[in-house]
């Protein structure tokens, strides 16, 4: 059985690495980033890829820290910290990754 705290990190690493396409790879083709019982915000492995090379390109220096991880099921859940800039306000927020087998199927942000 694969590690679903390690996938869920390694997504953090290619993010804070700006690797849409190594982030996507540990999705489901179907996969999509939504707010936490809402919106879609990114649909689809190539939605989710194309969405985080803009966010990338507006925000070189983005980053997300993980300040605890919690895994229940096929369920993993990240509270993060995030940095878009060095000069801006840092927000925290909790991702929730839902797995497909041993890739991601959703990711929910709540904030």
């Amino acid at each position: 059985m694969i590690e679903r705290l390690a996938v869920a990190e390694a997504m953090i690493a290619h993010y804070n690495a700006q690797d849409a396409d190594a982030y996507v790879a540990l999705m489901t083709e179907d996969a999509c980033e939504a707010g936490y019982r809402g919106a879609v915000l990114r649909e689809g492995r190539e939605g989710v890829r194309s969405g985080l090379k803009a966010m990338f390109a507006e925000f070189p220096d983005n980053r997300a820290d993980i300040l605890s991880g919690h895994v229940l099921g096929e369920t993993v859940v990240l509270h993060e910290k995030v940095r878009r800039s060095a000069e801006s306000e840092p927000f925290e927020v909790m991702s929730i990754y839902s797995f497909e087998g041993d890739k991601v199927s959703r990711v929910e942000f709540v904030r």
